[in-house]
């Protein structure tokens, strides 16, 4: 099980670092994610076969936990009286034949005190002493929390004074809940039965089912339950139900994991909300749309006059810095659509940055083929036949005119000789010409009034082509916003994929299968 939840953690940051380096999650909501505690009491040791049971005394300053120590150990091993409020030390109480793993890496060794013993009786258990948890020094709170993963069984001591201090153990049942507890009141001799029951229903309020609570005094000179403590430890130390406690607590550190991919998975959004989301844009982009033509039009008019006079220093802009502004705005208030919508806005709001610096290239390169394109091919279909069909009017005309005076001249020669009549007269030549003149004359007054005007014909290719360009630039952020959805989904996936991964039930540990002591140390 420590296996599958390793792989699931690892899979885990894999994920959180692509959908941190890609915006789809916060920093800090990162960091709940990818910091889990992935330590155990496993990792201090050589092999994970037949290890020791860790067994921490917590608590207040000033409770004796480490004369309950020193009286398990029949030796001064830990600190006590007036030093403990400022010893940031730890103290590992365990048989010589136990070897720890990799301490060195894992924790300042200076503040660590190892103390060793040769007794069989406690071959299988480790006993630490931790430094105060209510210290005002911060560095004795950051120790504890660093060693917590790896306890076992954690006894937190308290007296019949600071019983209802509660508030520190309050904190350690937040952060390791997956431990088993036994409860130390020590200084019995100070105590009253009135205060041990009133201490066991502040257990019960805290989720804990008829607890383990030993009253101790540690002097030899009154009788008090160490041994009973003492054996209610060695009773647990089997390898059954260390790894009972390993597998409970790893299955913990899972459904953490879990809860968190959910939190996470929430903060992806609703793929419902890219419907309305369209809607929006499509709304919002019509409105824009509509402004940027009318603030384009005056430049339109100016860049056709300058191409219709064969200008091509590029010197006319049609999207300057209003109509960039003004496209700003609409991108700006589709991201603040997107966040209302519940939408993560930095995946889209680093796409859309390409869309603020495209749509100026887009315009001028559309703008400018149409007007070329429409200079090439001025005027429309019509206009272009009855020009072609005017201009070889202009020339076949006159010629037919010409060839009709021809003949007349030529009928009126023969005639003259065979009759020895006037050949042609002054109405002839006056009329023959004007026939040439007039059959020139119409075709070439139509082809003149029909040319299409070169700075009509450049307006008319601007307008095509800034059509075209806003239709494109729509396009892109559309496409965007698709892609958006589509990132979106496979996010989603993913993390689902790992919550399934985490909710797989088949490692979970069934707890009434466990003695009925064991049961009495876990919280609910």
């Amino acid at each position: 099980m420590a296996y599958d939840y390793s792989e699931i953690q690892s899979k885990i940051d894999h994920w959180v670092q692509h959908a941190t380096a890609e915006g789809w999650i916060e920093k800090t909501l990162a960091q709940t994610l990818v910091k889990q505690k992935n330590n155990s009491a496993n990792d201090l040791f050589t092999t994970a076969n037949a290890r020791p049971l860790l067994v921490s005394f917590m608590g207040g300053t000033g409770v004796g936990k480490s004369s309950l120590l020193n009286k398990l150990a029949g030796q001064s091993i830990a600190k006590a009286g007036v030093e403990r409020p400022t010893s940031r030390e730890v103290t590992l109480y365990y048989h010589q034949s136990v070897s720890l793993h990799l301490l060195e890496e894992t924790f300042p060794v200076h503040q660590i005190k190892l103390a060793q013993h040769s007794e069989d009786a406690n071959k299988h258990i480790i006993w630490m002493d931790m430094p105060d948890f209510d210290s005002t020094e911060q560095k004795n709170k950051d120790i504890v929390l660093q060693w917590l993963p790896f306890v076992d069984v954690l006894i937190y001591v308290v007296s019949p004074e600071r019983y209802r201090d509660n508030k520190a153990w309050q904190m350690l049942l937040a952060e390791g809940a997956s431990h088993a507890w036994v409860f130390v009141l020590n200084q019995w001799d100070k105590g009253v039965a009135a205060q041990y029951d009133d201490f066991k229903q502040q257990l019960a309020l805290a989720d804990f089912n008829d607890p383990l609570v030993f009253k101790t005094v540690c002097t030899e000179q009154i009788t008090d339950e160490f041994s009973q403590l003492q054996s209610a430890i060695e009773n647990i130390a089997t390898e059954k139900t260390i790894d009972q406690l390993e597998s409970r607590g790893l299955q913990q550190r899972k459904d953490e994991t879990k809860n968190n991919l959910e939190n996470c998975l929430k903060t992806l959004g609703r793929q419902q909300e890219f419907s309305l989301l369209a809607d929006y844009q499509n709304s919002s982009w019509l409105q824009t749309q509509k402004v940027l033509k009318q603030g384009f039009e005056w430049s339109v008019q100016q860049a056709a006059k300058h191409y219709s006079e064969a200008k091509i220093d590029g010197s006319i802009e049609i999207w300057d810095a209003w109509a960039q502004s003004r496209f700003n705005d609409y991108l700006d208030d589709l991201i603040v659509a997107i966040n209302q919508h519940g939408l993560p806005t930095t995946p889209i709001r680093k796409t859309l940055m390409d869309s603020r610096t495209n749509a100026k290239k887009i315009l001028h390169i559309r703008a400018e083929l149409g007007c070329r394109q429409s200079l090439v091919n001025p005027g429309n279909g019509i206009q272009r036949m009855l020009l072609k069909i005017a201009t070889i009017s202009e020339i076949m005309l006159p010629l037919i005119a010409m060839s009709v005076v021809g003949y007349e001249v030529l009928q009126g020669y023969y005639n003259s000789s065979t009759s020895n009549t006037a050949f042609l007269g002054a109405d002839f030549a006056v009329h023959s010409g004007l026939l040439i003149l007039i059959s020139w004359l119409f075709p070439f007054s139509i082809r003149k009034k029909m040319q299409p005007s070169l700075e009509k014909a450049a307006l008319k290719g601007l307008h095509n082509g800034l059509d075209e360009a806003i239709r494109m630039i729509n396009s892109e952020v559309i496409q965007t916003l698709k892609d958006f959805k589509m990132q979106q989904n496979e996010k989603i996936a993913e993390l689902n994929l790992l919550i399934m991964a985490c909710d797989n039930d088949k490692h979970k540990m069934d707890l009434t299968n466990t003695n009925q002591q064991l049961n009495r140390m876990l919280v609910r």
